[in-house]
């Protein structure tokens, strides 16, 4: 089957497929949102508790789906992976940093004794679902603003920024992107939360009504950054292959062009978003605890609709400020046919994967987290 594709439509087929893995990752970034809802959501050691716990069955999948996300990069489009991992790497040490210590919190949050006491271990994760969140949405805007690099002939990087990737984070475009993300991940933590806590008893109410007030306050936050990085994708310059010469240059309005070239990237935005603020404000005017799943899939939608934008069109996924034709299109950066032959047989499998994930998050939601089982949170607490 995939033996008759060509090496085009190979390298086609492997973008769209790191795009959905992408975008389920911003998805999953709910995790790190809830986590920034502690110190602000919460009033109570018992409401913590219950944020935690809710959030900490799901911690690992963020992670992991990161970690996907970056091997399906290395093994399809290895020069991409080692231009930015090899030459930014600043930027993705301090992304891996805060991971990191997302993981070691939870694990050490609430140990007898521990040194550092629960508070420090909440800044972290706090840091984790901020900083974590905007240095990654950075790296995702320099797809469309562009790195300081230059590649020779065999291909050996030579980075001309002496912040290594972190200069991404002082383009402005990048940092809405960064902070849109960052309030996105917590208006979906805030829906996660009120789907999977049991809110029935009183006790709890005054937390459900909280986060259904930071599920609307956080979208209210993010609209702005949002306006400007759409604002600013349909007007700036972008980088475009002249399919005469297959040199890079600069085109004006080209993200805007890639979206009206590519009705399926412009529906999925604009029926993402959509779907993102309905689920939102469904969370805030009613109560009904399945906002998440609209929200999430929007997320979903908005995610591929960016990668597409960025990838398809004779558009350079990641392209040099520098030094134009260092750039790197989808075309440029992939493994050889055969590499990526192999690698779609193997890819038969993520359906399956997919679902027994879809199975075992069913069976670990199937009831919702009750006071019951964090009722003695000085020492039954999971996280």
């Amino acid at each position: 089957m995939f033996g008759k594709l060509d090496l085009m439509q190979l390298q086609q087929l492997w973008w769209i497929i790191v795009s959905i893995v992408g975008s389920l990752f911003l998805f999953l970034t709910f995790v790190q949102g809830g986590q920034t809802l502690l110190s602000s959501a919460a009033r109570t050691d018992l409401e913590k508790s219950m944020i935690i716990n809710s959030i900490g069955r799901k911690w690992e999948l963020t992670f992991t789906t990161l970690v996907l996300f970056g091997g399906a990069l290395f093994a399809a489009f290895p020069l991409f992976y080692a231009t930015s991992f090899g030459g930014a790497y600043w930027v993705w040490i301090a992304i891996l940093f805060t991971f990191v210590v997302q993981a070691v919190s939870f694990e050490y949050r609430k140990k007898p004794n521990n040194l550092l006491g629960p508070r420090t271990y909440e800044i972290f994760l706090f840091l984790n679902g901020s900083v974590g969140i905007l240095l990654i949405g950075a790296a995702v805007g320099t797809f469309f603003t562009g790195s300081s690099f230059q590649l020779d002939d065999y291909n050996l990087v030579m980075w001309q920024h002496p912040l290594r990737g972190l200069e991404a984070a002082f383009n402005l475009f990048n940092v809405a992107l960064g902070l849109f993300l960052v309030f996105l991940a917590r208006s979906l933590g805030a829906m996660y939360l009120i789907n999977n806590i049991d809110f029935r008893l009183d006790l709890m109410r005054n937390l459900e009504k909280r986060l259904r007030r930071a599920a609307f306050n956080n979208l209210i936050a993010g609209l702005p950054f949002l306006l400007f990085v759409l604002f600013k994708l349909v007007t700036m310059e972008g980088f475009t292959i002249d399919p005469d010469t297959g040199g890079v240059i600069m085109e004006a309005g080209k993200y805007l062009h890639n979206l009206l070239a590519m009705p399926l990237a412009l529906g999925l935005l604009l029926i993402g978003l959509v779907l993102v603020v309905l689920g939102v404000l469904s969370c805030r005017y009613s109560r009904t605890n399945r906002s998440i799943w609209f929200g999430g899939l929007g997320t979903v939608l908005v995610g591929l609709a960016i990668f597409f934008t960025a990838g398809f069109n004779n558009t350079p996924f990641y392209p040099s400020s520098f030094d134009l034709n260092s750039s790197l299109s989808i075309y440029n950066a992939s493994s050889s046919r055969y590499t990526l032959t192999a690698m779609s047989y193997i890819a038969l499998a993520v359906p399956f994967v997919l679902a027994y994930i879809a199975y075992f998050w069913h069976l670990m939601d199937r009831e919702k987290l009750s006071t019951g089982e964090v009722s003695d949170f000085t020492s039954k607490e999971i996280y």
